[in-house]
């Protein structure tokens, strides 16, 4: 039981910063990128 639990954990461990790097590379390429092309408000 303890190790379906463990792998449970392991596996949000590794989710959930791979979607966080997802989205700050995201948004990093969109302000880099992006936003120039539009300039400043």
């Amino acid at each position: 039981m303890l190790a379906v639990v463990w792998h449970y954990w392991i596996g949000v461990a590794l989710v959930v910063p791979a979607i966080l790097l997802v989205f700050a590379v995201a948004f990093g390429y969109l302000k880099k990128v992006v936003a120039p092309k539009y300039g400043p408000r």
